[in-house]
């Protein structure tokens, strides 16, 4: 019997491997949130540089540089012979070749117990590099054994190793690494080398610019982890703007951009860019951008909580960015707007929240007046051939969300030092549960102004599943708020 998993309870794939929801297979359930607090932490301590940045920024220190796989971030777990790997969104995996290799190293190694962090990746028989959507598909669903063995394990830190931790002690870790897994197929170190700040920018030249790696990661017990990659070029649609504040009035703040979804032209919001304009291209730009502004029933706000206004699509802007993640630290999808732009009607209107992408650091570079905003041009695969998402190729509009039903509505007015109080009480039925898990079945909304306060406007939010008890809670706010001189309209 594995004494990490119950087996049973994992979908037998090909041969002997197996892949499953940790909810309904691990034995250890804290194991779970230990590969995402590793994960959570990685990223903490992980500062991400282009090269320009690196050459400016990076402290000059002792450095362990190693060659980036473009895989997906997973920790290997041994426990006396039993080998699993898991994500931080909870897949565990057993039963592949570089399982048993492994156990096999660890086992010859003395080791009782392990994990270790590193990407799996697969290896692919053309030579090219790995590609996270390839470990993607073979990890979920390989086509027969002979994929399940292309699957590997890049070792790159030791989070436990027989209850001790040298994950803070990088080159300790890289040695240990070396000793253990260095004659190794499937699993093995990490392609890795060491020297000084300036040897970090050469091997980013040699491994990346010259023969095509993802990146590099530097790390330096004295000066802290620094993952170096070259920017990527995108081509968004641009569907919004907004107007900067105080001394940026009359100036650009931010461009609000889409990317085409293939198989019913909506766009799905990605990304907000408020880096790389000039004063007089923000000033240029918002006059003609406010010449353009159309209606929506979606409203998006920038960082300065300031509406974006909605462009009817057309204009295409090129961005750069640092990096793509579809995940977040505990493996949850980035769920962003769909929105549809109705010809007839002119305006756009919101479709439902799906899974795409986060933007790392993004620059505006300039406007494309040689492309139009449409799928050939606005590709998705800008998108996911750099990270793992799903659900590209489904249609937004066949998960249209139904709309929702007011159910009961009240307003009171109050007159105070001749300024009008407003408070209103809502309650709807969002009709959505039973097609996504991102909305209650209720929904009952306070809203409270009042234009004395420093802060006007207040909101109070409850949410359930149950009618009976939200309107128990409407009776008790209405209670509550319409007293002493409210006035409650008709």
């Amino acid at each position: 019997m594995n004494a990490l998993v119950d087996t049973q309870s994992l979908k037998q794939l090909a041969g002997s491997y197996r892949s499953g929801r940790a909810a309904d297979a691990l034995l250890v359930p804290a194991l779970l949130q230990t590969v995402r607090m590793r994960r959570r932490q990685l990223g903490q301590m992980m500062s991400a540089f282009d090269i320009d940045t690196a050459k400016r920024r990076l402290p000059p220190a002792d450095y362990v540089v190693s060659r980036k796989i473009d895989g997906e971030y997973t920790c290997l777990i041994y426990d006396n012979g039993d080998v699993i790997t898991m994500n931080p969104g909870g897949t565990v995996r057993t039963g592949a070749d570089f399982h048993r290799e492994a156990a096999t190293l660890l086992e010859s190694a003395g080791i009782k117990k392990a994990i270790v962090g590193g990407e799996l990746y697969v290896r692919r028989d053309d030579g090219n590099r790995a590609r996270v959507h390839d470990v993607t598909r073979v990890a979920r669903a390989p086509k027969d054994e002979d994929e399940v063995a292309s699957l590997c394990f890049g070792v790159f830190d030791i989070y436990d190793l027989d209850g001790t931790d040298p994950s803070m002690r990088h080159s300790e870790a890289i040695a240990t690494i070396a000793k253990i897994f260095g004659a190794g197929d499937r699993v093995h170190p990490v392609e890795h080398a060491a020297g000084d700040h300036k040897f970090v920018l050469k091997q980013f030249r040699q491994w990346v610019l010259e023969d095509g790696a993802e990146g590099v990661v530097a790390r330096s017990d004295s000066a802290g982890i620094y993952k170096i990659k070259p920017r990527h070029s995108l081509d968004l649609a641009v569907v919004g703007f907004s107007e900067g504040t105080e001394d940026r009035t009359g100036m650009l703040h931010s461009l609000l951009l889409a990317v085409v979804r293939p198989e019913d032209n909506t766009f799905h919001i990605v990304s907000r860019v408020g880096g790389g304009f000039s004063d007089e291209a923000r000033v240029e730009l918002l006059k003609s951008l406010s010449r353009q502004v159309v209606e929506s029933d979606y409203a998006e706000v920038n960082s300065d909580r300031v509406a974006y206004q909605m462009l009817k699509p057309g204009v295409v802007a090129e961005i750069s960015c640092l990096d793509i993640i579809s995940r977040t630290s505990h493996g949850n999808t980035i769920d962003r707007m769909v929105i549809e732009w109705d010809a007839k009607k002119k305006r756009w209107e919101g479709v439902r929240r799906l899974p795409l992408a986060s933007i790392i650091s993004p620059q505006f570079v300039r406007l494309r007046e040689d492309k139009q905003a449409i799928a050939e041009d606005i590709k998705m695969t800008q998108l996911s051939d750099i990270a793992d998402i799903p659900e590209t190729d489904r249609a937004a509009e066949n998960l249209k969300l139904p709309k929702s039903t007011v159910l009961q509505r009240t307003v009171a007015t109050k007159e105070l030092r001749g300024a009008t109080m407003v408070r209103k009480i809502l309650l709807w039925k969002t009709n959505k549960e039973d097609v996504t898990g991102d909305y209650p079945a209720y929904v009952l909304h306070l809203t409270d102004y009042s234009p004395n306060r420093k802060r006007p406007l207040n909101h109070d939010v409850v949410v359930s599943s149950s009618l009976d008890q939200m309107e128990e809670v409407f009776e008790t706010w209405r209670k509550k708020y319409f007293v002493r001189g409210w006035n409650e309209m008709e």
